[in-house]
Parts: C-alpha cells; sequence; structure tokens
C-alpha cells in the first residue's frame, strides 16, 4: 500500500478528511510592501511594462509547471494585508482579464475562475487543488485594488 494511501486511511480512521494528493505542488507567495511607496493603479496584464514599481505581488517557486492536479500551497507574507489568490486560465500568452475600474477588482466569473483560496490574513496558510489543462494561467489577489497594484502572476501549464 502506497505511503498516500495509508495516509488517507489513517486520517480517515481519525474521522478526518484526507486531503487531495496532487501531482505537482506550486508554492505562492502573496506579498505587499505598502510602506515602501504609494499604491499604482495601472499594472494589470497587457500594462505591465515597468514592474518595478509594483508595490504588491505574487511569486512562486517555479513558472512552468504539467498539466494534470495541481496543488497551490499559498502564503500570505504580509505583516498586515488580507490578501486571496485566485486562478484562472487566460485565452492565450497575450490574454487579459476583464478588469473593471470602478470596483477595482476582477470579473472572476466572466473570467472564468478556477477556484480560489480565499481572503488569508496576513501570515496565514491555504490550499488549492484543481486540475489544469496546458495554457497560460494567472494567479491574482482580486481584493479591490491590489490586482492593479501588480498583485499577479502567470504560470504556463504544459
Amino acid at each position: 500500500m502506497s505511503k498516500n494511501l495509508i495516509a488517507a486511511a489513517a486520517l480517515a480512521a481519525a474521522g478526518m478528511a484526507a486531503p487531495a494528493f496532487a501531482d505537482t505542488t506550486l508554492h505562492v507567495f502573496l506579498w505587499d510592501a505598502m510602506e515602501a511607496m504609494d499604491m499604482v493603479d495601472n499594472h494589470t496584464i497587457g500594462n505591465d511594462d515597468d514592474r518595478s514599481t509594483d508595490v504588491m505581488g505574487v511569486t512562486v517557486n517555479t513558472t512552468v509547471i504539467p498539466a494534470g492536479k495541481v496543488t497551490f500551497d499559498v502564503i500570505n507574507t504580509s505583516t498586515d494585508s488580507e490578501h486571496e489568490m485566485v486562478v484562472t486560465k487566460l485565452s492565450g500568452p497575450d490574454g487579459t482579464l476583464p478588469y473593471d475600474a470602478d470596483s477595482m477588482r476582477v470579473d472572476e466569473e466572466a473570467a472564468g475562475s478556477k477556484g480560489e483560496v480565499s481572503e488569508l490574513p496576513a501570515g496565514e496558510k491555504g490550499a488549492l487543488t484543481v486540475t489544469l489543462e496546458p495554457g497560460t494561467y494567472v494567479l491574482y489577489c482580486n481584493i479591490a485594488g491590489h490586482y492593479a497594484a501588480g498583485m499577479w502572476t502567470e504560470i504556463t501549464v504544459k
């Protein structure tokens, strides 16, 4: 019996839900440097010529992963801000997201969200397991103003 099956059986016997085992784990870090500079609001996908002034961001341990079951292991490294992580497949490498400037948020339903780790308080962790097909995906925070402040990154699923 595999170690994963043994662990799942032990959790089930203890009355606990078994974790979703994935082929790939992507480590995601949600960060901000708000105290360092003023908030910018034009660093959405397609308008990111100079990201050096981003005051928020999403960093991953690798930007290319294989297709299949993926677990996003997410940590909010901020010391005082709440963040979240949403996964959306782009229409292609030059795709954009349906951003509404009035609400300062992406329309997740129109974008085709694949799932999210909802609002994480500063210093907290969360996880999401989804099955991804090949393509270009964006991981972003959709708390008002955060995406446009540069809080996103792209990954390629092959």
